[in-house]
């Protein structure tokens, strides 16, 4: 398949890459910065911007987006600007719905966090207590990627959101998947997991319009 990949130079993107190139996909990165040798095809453009995105996502059968705001960069310029507001998720979302439209691509897979949501599928200290603090510290990436669901919503797209709790950095393992509701007790999942389930949402018809949940 050709896919493009949002957010690849960081964790979960450069595992998209990896894997990708291992199962034999054309890949193609997109940027904000030059990036270095990432192994596969290279775009650098403004990622809000839904023309320049155009080309990047033309003639491809599905567009991944690993697209975020590392929680130090927001803390430094809440630091210099307290009103600031990470507008990242919404604005890349936007942007690659308006460029999807323009060429014709329906298929979007992208990353949430199931840190976001409370819901019956948590446990009652997991519910009541400990997201409840994590949706505090995290509230302005959270608000964020919120607006972001949604943008995909409210579009025409073939979208999935896949929704990990608290990354790490480990190999691939056997995880769980759950759909519209968080996993029971999932507290962890590696990047390269979430890295598999989003290309196992390609092949996942069932996938299209649900928010899956993925833990170990």
């Amino acid at each position: 398949m050709k896919l493009t990949v949002f957010g690849a130079t960081g964790g979960i993107g450069r595992q998209l890459i990896r894997q990708g190139l291992d199962r034999g996909h054309e890949m193609t990165a997109v940027t904000r910065r030059p990036a270095g040798d990432l192994g596969c095809e290279v775009v650098v453009a403004p990622l809000d911007d839904a023309e320049a995105l155009a080309g990047a996502v033309a003639g491809r059968d599905a567009v991944l987006s690993a697209l975020g705001i590392r929680v130090p960069e927001m803390r430094a310029r809440r630091a210099k600007d307290k009103a600031a507001r990470s507008t990242v998720q919404a604005d890349g979302a936007r942007a690659q719905v308006a460029a999807m439209q323009a060429t014709g691509v329906r298929r979007l897979i992208t990353v949430d966090a199931s840190g976001r949501v409370a819901d019956e599928g948590d446990g009652p200290v997991m519910r009541l207590i400990a997201k409840p603090l994590v949706q505090r510290v995290l509230r302005e990436g959270f608000e964020d990627l919120a607006a972001a669901e949604a943008i995909l919503r409210a579009s025409d797209l073939d979208w999935t959101l896949i929704a990990p709790p608290r990354l790490t950095d480990g190999p691939h393992r056997a995880y769980r998947t759950v759909l519209d509701i968080n996993v029971r007790g999932g507290r962890l999942l590696s990047r390269a997991d979430v890295a598999d389930a989003m290309f196992r949402a390609l092949e996942e018809p069932t996938w299209i319009h649900r928010r899956v949940n993925i833990a170990y």
